[in-house]
């Protein structure tokens, strides 16, 4: 049985997983994403997953830091995950994960934000250059959205809304 702190971190990671698409619906933001990648040294596949993971890290961490259950995620708002991107430091960002992972690619690329945390110089730069692209992307999503105040159920609203292309798949059990 999988417990509601591993749930919480599968609709963190599925909400990473569908963000990026959701962005992209207007074409422009990826070739603009892809330039900023580009620019700064990052590959873009690289670039691409390590903002997905921010995105699963800056969910999880607020939903963690206010007892947040993986059902309630749906009303966590986007600004609050905004603002957790760019203003938590990135080892906050790791407090309170699972010690396992059951998708060995959010393993994987939690081990290189972790690594990259631990690193620090030209990484740091790196992790604040993704969590500003990511901000990015959070706040155009916001300020697309005909609701106001739009959360991550929207988020996941407008993935499933838009058809199975992509990582849109529901990862929630």
């Amino acid at each position: 049985m999988t417990s509601d702190h591993d749930l919480l971190w599968r609709r963190c990671a599925h909400l990473g997983r569908v963000l990026l698409p959701v962005v992209d619906e207007e074409a422009w933001r990826q070739a603009r994403r892809h330039e900023h990648l580009e620019a700064w040294g990052i590959n873009i596949v690289e670039g691409e997953r390590l903002i997905e993971v921010f995105a699963a890290l800056a969910a999880h961490a607020v939903a963690f830091d206010t007892s947040v259950s993986a059902a309630e995620l749906d009303v966590l708002p986007l600004s609050v995950v905004a603002d957790a991107a760019t203003g938590k430091r990135d080892f906050e960002l790791l407090a309170g994960l699972p010690d396992t992972f059951a998708d060995g690619r959010d393993e994987l690329a939690v081990k290189v934000f972790r690594l990259y945390t631990c690193r620090g110089g030209q990484y740091s730069r790196r992790l604040f250059q993704l969590s500003t692209e990511l901000r990015r992307a959070l706040v155009a999503l916001a300020e697309r959205s005909p609701i106001p105040s739009p959360t991550c159920g929207h988020v996941f609203f407008w993935a499933a809304a838009a058809g199975p292309s992509s990582d849109y798949g529901d990862q929630t059990s």
